[in-house]
């Protein structure tokens, strides 16, 4: 045999309140410290490098136009690309 269990009904006050309070939490911004915080030395000794990376290349490419190709080209080539891309991920936090 089944028994039905019994509920009282909620009242309309409370179920108003619960849902002020679910819609109210979802008003609230998140907290300020979750945000990444940028270090502008390590900004600016990482765009110094890449400056001075940068600033290479043009005279190993044109070795390369003599016969000669540099060994570090590609590393350099790569640690711009890399420097660039963290770069543009922290400023854009």
């Amino acid at each position: 045999m089944f028994v039905a269990e019994r509920h009282a009904p909620n009242a309309p006050g409370i179920r108003q309140a619960d849902q002020a309070k679910a819609q109210s939490q979802k008003d609230i911004p998140p907290a300020m410290n979750s945000r990444i915080t940028i270090d502008p030395a390590k900004l600016r000794r990482d765009a110094d490098e890449l400056a001075t990376l940068a600033q290479s290349v043009p005279t190993e490419v044109d070795q390369t136009t003599k016969g000669i190709l540099p060994k570090d080209l590609n590393v350099k080539l790569k640690r711009i690309e890399n420097l660039a891309k963290q770069l543009r991920s922290r400023i854009s936090q």
